[in-house]
């Protein structure tokens, strides 16, 4: 078993050099070539995808949501290739130019990062969209998708490396990991000698699994306990409509709204206008002793559990603040880093929030929804990075790459 997971990692990394030295018009044309053929082959995903969901009958319904293709969302998963073959290659970019005191030519030059692991979880969309990414970025890619949606995950990656053998390019530029056992799982996270970054994307428990056992360096995305903070001066609408879209439009993904601040100058005339507006949603409302005093015995008594929780559910946990200092620490303290907003009209306070917040991606007056690849133009993403450490934020192609520096000289040497 382990020498199987090393073959992959030597398999990889002699198509990682292959594929870092396609040109863009090549990678664009495959990719473009893959979307065809997802489309083309829609009857054979559906079928695999089916076997799955048969299997996944009785897991939580915001689970069997995330694991589900339709025709629609393949076709959305196309459009995703097609827009990373619009996109601006970065390899070979130069950040910047510079020349020495020593008269050296020095330029800090975009390259592939070489070999990129991918752990997730039941995401089919997941498979293609890290593929296109790397493949862009010129970077092989090992994937690793949960048990759940191996029947789909297999189908795409098939597909995915016709179309590259169809064009002599390397197969093995994309494997995916059939064995979807914890052993595997481990040793993969410990394949130093051919992976040069693991990326997981899923829950919270995953992604702490991977960090606290990888000894490949990882990039830590996902979990998404996201925040909507209510001023006192703000528009009563206008915060129905921001929470309601954060929190229903598609709960059960890390970008979703799980926990509501409300200024206790608006509390009491706010509450049950936006709980009106989600009950056709069937939301649960959890909430601290004055948010039950307002909106009554419908609402759950909140935990401290509740404030690190993230739900990916129809679920808002709310708390009645006295000011937006107690927002911003109360945020600071039980968020995953991921994207917080504040609805108010109060130009310096929307200012605060920005400086002040610890996150990713920060907003005034709209959803979390918006933290997305597609959204900030970068196309497909692999993933919501919410460390600090070489990216940060929705990843896209630049994030895939490192740099080199390219020195040129005319005999120089050092005294």
């Amino acid at each position: 078993m382990a020498s199987d997971i090393v073959e992959l990692g030597k398999r990889a990394q002699q198509a990682a050099y292959q594929i870092g030295q396609l040109g863009t018009e090549q990678k664009n044309s495959i990719l473009k070539l893959m979307a065809e053929a997802l489309i083309e082959n829609t009857s054979e995903v559906l079928e695999a995808n089916q076997k799955d969901l048969e299997s996944a009958a009785k897991l939580p319904s915001n689970f069997v949501d995330r694991l589900t293709l339709t025709e629609e969302r393949i076709e959305g998963i196309a459009e995703g290739l097609k827009q990373v073959a619009q996109l601006q290659d970065p390899i070979g970019n130069v950040d910047k130019a510079w020349i020495n005191k020593a008269g050296l030519s020095i330029a800090k030059r975009r390259v592939p990062l070489g070999v990129i692991g991918i752990i997730y979880e039941a995401r089919p969309n997941v498979t293609v969209d890290a593929a296109a990414l790397c493949f862009k970025s010129g970077n092989a890619v090992i994937l690793r998708g949960g048990k759940e949606a191996l029947h789909s995950n297999l189908k795409l990656a098939e597909i995915l490396r016709a179309v590259l053998n169809d064009n002599d390019v390397d197969i093995n530029a994309i494997q995916i990991i059939e064995d979807t056992s914890h052993e595997t799982a481990g040793r993969f996270m410990e394949l130093t000698d051919y992976l040069d970054v693991l990326i997981p994307r899923g829950s919270a428990r995953l992604i702490k699994a991977v960090v606290d056992n990888a000894k490949v360096p990882v990039i830590e995305t996902g979990a998404g306990n996201c925040h909507v903070y209510v001023d006192d001066d703000s528009d009563k609408k206008m915060s129905a409509d921001i929470i309601v879209n954060a929190k229903c439009q598609r709960p059960a993904v890390c970008n979703s709204m799980e926990k509501l601040l409300i200024h206790k100058n608006v509390a009491v005339e706010y509450l049950p206008y936006i709980a009106e507006k989600l009950r056709p949603y069937h939301v649960e409302l959890r909430g601290d002793k004055e948010t039950q005093q307002i909106l009554g015995s419908g609402v759950k008594p909140v935990t401290e559990e509740d404030w690190y929780t993230e739900y990916n559910d129809y679920i808002l946990a709310i708390r009645v603040v006295d000011s937006i200092d107690e927002a911003i620490a109360h945020i600071n303290k039980y968020n995953t880093k991921h994207s917080e907003t504040i609805i108010t009209n109060n130009y310096q306070r929307s200012q605060q929030f920005l400086d002040q917040i610890d996150a990713a991606a920060v907003y005034v007056n709209a959803s979390t929804r918006f933290t997305d690849g597609f959204e900030y133009g970068f196309g497909a993403e692999i993933g919501i990075s919410t460390q600090k450490l070489h990216a940060r934020g929705p990843m896209g192609l630049e994030e895939l790459t490192t740099t080199k520096y390219v020195v040129r000289g005319q005999g120089q040497t050092r005294n």
